[in-house]
């Protein structure tokens, strides 16, 4: 990246914060930051966040109003997940048909082209 560059951060849940291998204290999210001036990821981090209570001096059991928040974000993600992979898969059917029709025919020759003199 070079300065002037902009950026677009994503950031994605890496698992279900109410599954048994999260923990009240924590959650974890993969993020993507993009290069707008490349059209391509700049970087690529992990991110550790855990709720801490300053008066007590000691972690804290995420809120309800958060576990909430996420949970419904997990949710979403698996929809949006689903979504797209059944879209890939629909596009490689196409590509696949479309590739049957015109090269995987019996009389199907390939143009390797020539060599004049």
């Amino acid at each position: 990246m070079q300065y002037p560059d902009k950026v677009t951060v994503y950031h994605k849940l890496v698992q279900d914060p109410s599954s048994s291998q999260s923990t009240q204290f924590a959650f974890h999210l993969q993020v993507m930051i993009v290069s707008e001036a490349k059209q391509r990821p700049a970087a690529r981090c992990h991110e550790d966040l855990v709720t801490y209570d300053y008066k007590l001096g000691k972690k804290a059991a995420i809120p309800p109003f958060l576990m909430k928040q996420l949970s419904e974000t997990w949710k979403l993600q698996e929809q949006a997940k689903k979504h797209w992979q059944q879209r890939i898969l629909d596009i490689e059917a196409r590509v696949r048909k479309l590739e049957t029709d015109s090269w995987d025919r019996a009389d199907a020759v390939e143009d390797t082209g020539s060599a004049k003199k």
